[in-house]
């Protein structure tokens, strides 16, 4: 049934929708956007990696691998004197 997945007629379709919705001159914003986003997760991955390397455990063995300090404070209660 899906043998030949994705013929270019398909990626037509897409293109002109996206175009219809989103119209020409947001998409290229919205793709420079999405490749900076890449870029970062790349880049961020890559370090984790040396990290893990070079202290000898994986994400796996470690708490809360992945997450920064700045990620826990935006999400954590804030504190009220009484």
């Amino acid at each position: 049934m899906l043998r030949n997945g994705l013929e270019p007629w398909h990626l037509l379709i897409v293109a002109v929708v996206l175009i219809a919705l989103f119209g020409s001159k947001k998409l290229p914003d919205a793709a420079r956007g999405l490749g900076r986003s890449m870029r970062i997760l790349k880049s961020e991955a890559r370090a984790m990696r040396e990290d893990d390397a070079a202290d000898g455990t994986t994400a796996s063995t470690v708490p809360h691998a992945g997450r920064t300090p700045a990620a826990d404070t935006a999400t954590a209660e804030p504190v009220t004197e009484r």
